[in-house]
């Protein structure tokens, strides 16, 4: 098998597109084509299954993956040695979330950018459950996780930062300047992100304990935050996402502690060899993210 097929089979597995597979590899899409097809010709079994306009992996392609990116890693780990090169390089596949990305990870990219140009980033925005199994199965090499608890199957992860919560609303909401409680939180209208984040998933568990409650739901943070300064409802978010606007009065916190802590974690697949420039990516992330908080 030869090292540039596997390279780009594990770029169209990774994001399960020949056109996003080909732009990331500056190919033409038909070079990408032509070199899945050759792969699978080798190996004579299909590796993904062609539905319409989209892909995934057959259980041949699913199990020849790992092994894929096992060769692309100790090729790279090869020719730095041999080479004797002190650039780190190599692709790094990172999971990750938009609070994250928005808020906490532009100094940790912009460093990469400038000082580490060998190394190419590809984000990945999951959160949760989504995060740790393509981190289990490999599709990602590093993940960032915000979560409570810090122990998660199959997964090694490390603590950056303890992660502040703020329930926040517009400043002329009717429980800004008091004392909050949960009775009081289940008769007001509440603004969320979406089911599967992990505060919004645990502020709800808190609520539900005392009475039903429906959230009116916004796809980013962004939405959620501008909704709350129009007067819409509370909502509760990281503190780090609504910093700009608690200093400019555009929000206030509303006086209400939540009873559970989130970290932010970074983790990847237990027993997995990092390569040079993911551990590099681990350090100066551990670095980075815990001056910020």
């Amino acid at each position: 098998m030869e090292l540039r097929l596997l390279v780009t089979f594990e770029k169209v597995a990774t994001v399960l597109s020949f056109t996003r597979a080909a732009a990331e590899l500056a190919y033409a899409q038909s070079s990408v084509t032509t070199q899945v097809r050759a792969l699978e010709s080798a190996l004579g079994t299909e590796l993904f299954d062609r539905l319409g306009s989209r892909i995934r992996l057959t259980e041949a392609g699913e199990r020849l993956l790992p092994y894929a990116r096992r060769i692309i890693e100790l090729s790279e780990e090869a020719r730095a040695a041999v080479t004797g090169t002190e650039e780190p390089s190599g692709t790094l596949t990172v999971g990750t979330m938009e609070s994250l990305t928005s808020y906490r990870l532009p100094p940790l990219l912009e460093l990469f950018h400038h000082r580490y140009p060998g190394v190419r980033l590809s984000l990945r925005t999951t959160i949760g459950d989504e995060t740790r199994r393509a981190l289990r199965q490999g599709t990602y090499d590093v993940g960032f996780l915000m979560e409570e608890r810090t122990e998660h199957p199959g997964l090694e992860s490390e603590v950056l930062a303890v992660e502040p919560l703020a329930l926040v609303a517009t400043a002329g909401h009717p429980l800004a300047g008091q004392e909050v409680t949960l009775t009081e939180l289940v008769r007001i209208p509440l603004l969320a992100t979406e089911p599967g984040c992990a505060y919004r998933d645990l502020f709800e568990r808190e609520l539900t304990a005392v009475a039903p409650v429906e959230f009116m739901e916004f796809g980013t943070i962004e939405a959620t935050k501008r909704a709350a300064a129009a007067g819409l409802g509370a909502a509760l978010l990281p503190e780090v996402t609504v910093a700009a606007e608690l200093a400019d009065g555009s929000l206030v916190r509303l006086r209400w502690e939540p009873p559970f802590t989130l970290r932010t974690q970074l983790a990847w697949r237990a027993g997995k060899r990092l390569p040079a420039h993911a551990r590099l990516f681990v350090e100066r992330a551990r670095q980075l993210v815990s001056e910020q908080a």
